[in-house]
């Protein structure tokens, strides 16, 4: 089974630098119902200033590891 994950993610600058702001808006059962999801979205306050190219869709495959497979380090950043 898949599921298709509807994000939205724009760059942010703020005191700490710039990072991406990311927002997970839903899981859904089909691509249709995410893009028609971003129709609804797309004028909403906050989301109108941005542009389409911010939202995202990712599929998934239901109870598949997709990352982090082989494990994971920390990387510590120093100025």
């Amino acid at each position: 089974m898949k599921v298709f994950l509807l994000w939205h993610i724009h760059e942010l600058t703020d005191d700490f630098g710039t990072h991406d702001e990311e927002k997970l808006i839903g899981v859904f059962s089909s691509s249709k119902i995410a893009n028609d999801t971003i129709q609804k979205f797309k004028n909403l306050d906050g989301f109108r200033d941005y542009s389409l190219d911010c939202f995202m869709i990712e599929e998934y495959e239901v109870d598949k590891p997709t990352n982090w497979t082989e494990g994971f380090s920390t990387v510590r950043w120093t100025e």
